[in-house]
């Protein structure tokens, strides 16, 4: 994307990259944003390579975006048994901050969200359309949802392989095509701890136009991007 842009986000792999520019494309309105010029970059080294080096390679953005995003699993990026998501978010913050995603004007230029354990959490939600991309009925659902232990939220516990039971009971591959169509179709009125962390940062940042809170103007924008 050439020119300034309000919004970076750097993902581990493409479920991620997919969920993300469907939602920031098609879902605004639910999410009850703003349209957004934004750039979804995706890393080569997966989820450790999110957690050990976003600071750097997020640092190419500095001139370019408002604000940076980082969304990464807590599983699988080697920290799911040293840190809780929150403390690798904290890490993660902390960072970027010290590599030029400094704070202005009392605001975070840049957010961390951990997924505990998996992207896939987001996937078990109430919404009838969750059956139908999946490809089973509501009772398959079910029964793959009573196959598998429950959170405290009533969502399994290891949401990844929940998942690929739903997908062999409906014989459909597993891909990111997936996560572009549940993405574009899930009620977004849904609540889980890292989407509730999405869905505020994202409204904190990008205020639609008729939510009556400030935004900064072109002018304060251009200023801020050229280190004024």
């Amino acid at each position: 994307m050439n020119g300034e842009f309000d919004l970076v986000v750097l993902v581990a792999d493409a479920d991620m990259e997919w969920v993300m520019r469907t939602l920031l494309e098609k879902r605004a309105d639910s999410l009850r944003i703003r349209p957004l010029r934004f750039d979804v970059r995706r890393h080569p080294g997966r989820d450790p390579g999110v957690y050990r080096e976003a600071h750097s390679f997020l640092r190419f953005f500095l001139g370019k975006a408002r604000y940076a995003l980082v969304l990464v699993d807590r599983e699988g990026s080697g920290q799911e048994h040293r840190l809780t998501a929150e403390e690798m978010e904290v890490e993660l913050e902390a960072r970027l901050r010290q590599n030029g995603w400094a704070h202005r004007r009392g605001r975070p230029r840049a957010a961390a969200i951990v997924l505990d354990p998996e992207l896939e959490v987001w996937v078990w939600s109430p919404s009838p359309h969750v059956a139908q991309v999946l490809g089973v009925t509501q009772a398959q659902l079910q029964q793959v949802r009573d196959t598998f232990a429950a959170r405290t939220d009533g969502k399994p516990e290891r949401p990844k392989e929940a998942l690929y039971e739903a997908l062999r009971l409906g014989r459909r591959p597993q891909s990111a095509r997936i996560f572009q169509e549940l993405a574009e179709r899930v009620s977004l009125d849904t609540h889980e701890r890292a989407f509730d962390r999405l869905r505020s940062t994202l409204q904190g940042w990008f205020p639609s136009r008729n939510s009556g809170a400030e935004e900064e103007t072109d002018e304060e924008e251009r200023a801020s991007l050229l280190g004024a």
